[in-house]
């Protein structure tokens, strides 16, 4: 049986059609929510519903944004959920790359917050949940740009919260460790070494494996829910323990199964 909870609020998902987006806008659904999905693709079928927009685009996003309140009648909360990904050091990208990558990763949820912000404030349950990562607060190898975009996304997330707590509108985010979605799946078929590549990134998580989407949906659902409401300016870890614990190696002689 599904906690319920979310019944009668609104709920919009950016980058709702793949991976983290995807799992967070069927929870919202499952709890109760009615869910529209703003992505570049088309969104799986009922219960969600999609429509077409482009994070990079300030017109679409307007566009994308007052037509999913048109269908739901109203707003209540905001997943701005879209990004992309990026490798390397700050040798390996121009500038070109670095404006594209923060264009979508910051000034996205910037535009799309932008639009919905006069929708929420008519909420009397307001909540923005951003995707951020463990990239913010952890220095990760062949990630500098990537990780120059959460770290601003982490910053962003608490200037809006302090911005807009007086309106009743909360802003948190979740920092997930390596997550296993799409972009990891197309990391992982370009490697040289597929199997070893999958091996490394599960061991950077204390937990020895990947994060699943669905375990970062149910932190974004919790800090968007009733349940979180003296939650705000936080930022949710779903990591497996990458960003605060500190393990003992295991003894040499120790037995794994």
């Amino acid at each position: 049986m599904s906690t319920r909870g979310f019944e009668g609020l609104r709920a919009v998902v950016t980058g709702g059609a793949s991976g983290i987006g995807l799992a967070t806008a069927r929870l919202l659904a499952d709890r109760g929510a009615d869910v529209v999905s703003l992505d570049l693709q088309e969104t799986a079928g009922p219960p969600l519903t999609g429509v077409l927009a482009d994070v990079s685009d300030d017109e679409s996003v307007r566009a994308g944004v007052a037509k999913a309140v048109d269908r739901l009648g109203g707003l209540d909360i905001l997943v701005n959920n879209a990004g992309i990904g990026a490798q390397g050091t700050v040798e390996d990208n121009d500038d070109a790359e670095w404006h594209r990558v923060f264009d979508v990763n910051v000034v996205g949820m910037v535009r799309v917050s932008r639009a919905a912000l006069p929708y929420l404030r008519r909420s009397r349950h307001a909540a923005i949940v951003n995707t951020c990562s463990i990239a913010a607060t952890a220095g990760l190898p062949q990630r500098a740009l990537y990780s120059a975009t959460k770290g601003a996304v982490l910053a962003l997330t608490r200037a809006m919260a302090a911005d807009h707590l007086r309106e009743g509108i909360r802003v948190c985010c979740v920092n997930p460790g390596t997550a296993h979605t799409p972009w990891i799946d197309r990391l992982l078929a370009a490697a040289e070494d597929p199997e070893a590549e999958l091996a490394a990134l599960a061991a950077r998580q204390p937990t020895g494996r990947l994060v699943t989407a669905e375990e970062v949906a149910a932190a974004i659902c919790y800090l968007a829910g009733p349940d979180a409401g003296a939650t705000t300016g936080t930022d949710l870890a779903v990591d497996g323990g990458m960003a605060g614990l500190r393990l003992r190696p295991p003894p040499l002689n120790e037995e794994r199964s």
